[in-house]
């Protein structure tokens, strides 16, 4: 019985360092298979940081190339680059921004299209010079002389002017909105809410503005404000009221406007048709009456039209 006993006890710590050694395997399994899962994930993060490395080096070399062909630029052009120091602290300012993401935590589609804004505005740059420098050519030619009549030659002339103050330093061309295919029509109403061109003062009852906003990936996205001047022969603006409520301030000075729309800009080309409705009491002169449209402190469009 005794020698049973102990046969009992042999056979319980045998299974007993079985398991052990079947636990211990297991355990040795999961540390290899964990060790070889980490050295995967380290090798995965080198590449990682390896990539990235790559793209800031690329980035950076995109825009000191961009930085370096600015400084040459200005160079070539000497002092006439002076006269455009406004744009000139635009693009510095940028480069300097792009620069700092570089150097911190950065994502590299959004620092790509901060670069490609900076290419555009860079390259407006050196349009910009070249106009100045056919201008004052143009200037010194003709000694043009510019006299301002009335309230719409002045704002015709102040855009020839803006072309010679660009000596001085003003708004980047880049950034401002463009209008294509502006027309302005005399319309007739007819029954049923049809609409016929006319050149007749008693038959218009309307005048339809319809123009393009120009696709411009410089420009700020978002609400714009478009104000339209329509002037009659003897160069009074047609305006809903004489009121506050219906002028607006522009070059520090307060206009009258015929129509305005506020429009969603998102850097898209748009398409946009404004209206002035005649009113009853309302007599319309026969002549060349000027269409104008403002935005923010620029003239984006003019045309014309004729009344009989």
């Amino acid at each position: 019985m005794e020698t049973q006993g102990n046969d009992i006890k042999t056979n319980h710590k045998g299974n007993s360092n079985l398991w052990m050694y079947i636990v211990l395997g297991l355990l040795a399994v999961v540390i290899i298979g964990l060790s070889v899962w980490l050295i995967s994930v380290k090798n995965n993060m080198k590449d990682l940081i390896t990539e990235k490395e790559m793209q800031r080096v690329e980035l950076q070399s995109e825009l000191d190339s961009v930085i370096l062909q600015h400084d040459r630029i200005k160079v070539a052009y000497g002092e006439i680059s002076d006269s455009l120091v406004a744009m000139d602290s635009i693009i510095q300012a940028n480069a300097k921004e792009i620069k700092e993401m570089l150097n911190f935590k950065w994502e590299y589609y959004k620092i790509k299209k901060k670069l490609s804004r900076l290419q555009v505005v860079a390259q407006g740059y050196v349009r910009q010079m070249d106009s100045i420098v056919t201008i004052n050519h143009e200037l010194t030619e003709e000694n043009l002389q510019i006299k301002e009549e009335i309230l719409i030659e002045k704002r015709k002339s102040r855009q020839l002017e803006q072309r010679t103050e660009q000596l001085t330093g003003i708004v980047s061309e880049a950034a401002v909105l463009k209008v294509y295919n502006l027309t302005a029509m005399p319309m007739h109403e007819k029954g049923g809410g049809k609409q016929v061109e006319t050149d007749k003062i008693k038959r218009t009852d309307l005048v339809k503005v319809c123009f393009t906003l120009g696709e411009n990936t410089v420009v700020e996205p978002g609400n714009k404000a478009l104000y339209v001047r329509i002037a009659e022969p003897s160069k009074e603006i047609l305006s809903m009221g004489r009121g506050e409520e219906y002028s607006f301030m522009y070059m520090g000075e307060k206009l009258q406007y015929s129509i305005t729309e506020t429009v969603d800009y998102q850097n898209i080309a748009k398409e946009v048709c404004l209206n002035w409705t005649r009113r009853a009491t309302k007599e319309l002169k026969p002549g060349l009456y000027h269409v104008e449209i403002f935005q923010g402190e620029n003239i984006i469009g003019h045309t014309s039209f004729t009344l009989k």
